[in-house]
């Protein structure tokens, strides 16, 4: 049952994965890329059927007792398909790693799940063959529906959590970490920092604080030094919105602005930009 779920899913995922990577349009501005999510979402539920499916017969297997037959061919089928699944299931998750793809992603775990319960199930059947123990196959059958139904759990929560724009904290963190590298001087401070993500794509909305004498052409040179910095670190398409603030006086004290010549504070230090810091919706001199 679960390879039959295997083969649908995977079918699905290529239609969404072509369908991810249409170019927007005027009914799509932000593009197709939230079908990533849907299809991880598909995918996740068809899994956790599969588990249910293969539950409740491993539970009914108690009550009427049939011998396991035909060991070897078990193990040798499994074993195959163990292997199988785990060079395309490690392949998968690179290549969504590598991609920021949710449903490459959902694949390669599912698949790599699989190739790790298959390695549970042929040591069981090792089991059974040299023990007689027939019971140890409805045991095993347990353990790996179980499994089967949390990975499916753990897909669709998380496909459900991209749908409603759920906070992506891996995706924030390394965006943290990009903009703290790439500080400049004139960027005294970002706050109100939203991130969502389109499928492998990602669309940013932040305020950036920037000097208050600055004329517009030397203000839109380093919003667009913010957007391109961002931009460059990133294998997915990336759509930053910024809403330019100009600095206060109560900025001064860290601002890393040097002879300014408006200065109305010593400089006393910097503010680290954290995740906190940068997504509260307030200057940093506020908080």
């Amino acid at each position: 049952v679960e390879s039959i779920v295997n083969v649908a899913a995977a079918a699905f995922a290529w239609y969404s994965l072509y369908v991810a990577h249409k170019p927007k349009d005027l009914n799509h501005p932000y593009g197709y890329g939230k079908m990533e999510f849907f299809s991880s979402g598909v995918e996740g539920m068809l899994i956790l059927i599969a588990g249910l499916s293969m539950l409740f017969p491993a539970i009914f297997s108690f009550f009427e007792k049939t011998e396991v037959q035909r060991i070897e061919v078990g193990i040798l089928l499994i074993a195959i398909t163990m292997i199988v699944n785990g060079i395309l299931g490690y392949f998968l998750l690179q290549k969504g790693k590598q991609n920021d793809s949710m449903t490459l992603i959902a694949d390669g775990k599912h698949l790599l799940s699989d190739s790790l319960s298959s390695l549970a199930l042929v040591a069981g059947l090792i089991l059974v063959k040299f023990t007689g123990f027939s019971f140890i196959d409805g045991i095993l059958a347990i353990i790996l529906a179980i499994v089967i139904i949390y990975n499916g759990y753990r897909i669709l929560r998380k496909s459900v959590g991209g749908l409603m724009d759920e906070q992506d904290e891996d995706t924030l963190t390394k965006l943290v970490e990009i903009l703290n590298k790439n500080r400049r001087v004139n960027w005294i401070d970002v706050h109100n920092l939203r991130v969502q993500k389109y499928g492998a794509d990602i669309h940013i909305d932040c305020h950036l604080t920037l000097p208050w004498y600055l004329n517009l052409h030397d203000a839109h040179e380093d919003v667009s030094a913010f957007e391109k910095t961002v931009a460059k670190n990133y294998n997915s398409a990336v759509e930053v919105f910024i809403h330019a603030d100009p600095c206060l006086p109560e900025c001064c004290h860290y601002c890393q602005v040097q002879n300014c010549k408006v200065r109305k504070d010593d400089f006393t230090g910097t503010k680290e930009w954290n995740l906190t810091r940068l997504m509260t919706n307030v200057k940093h001199f506020e908080e």
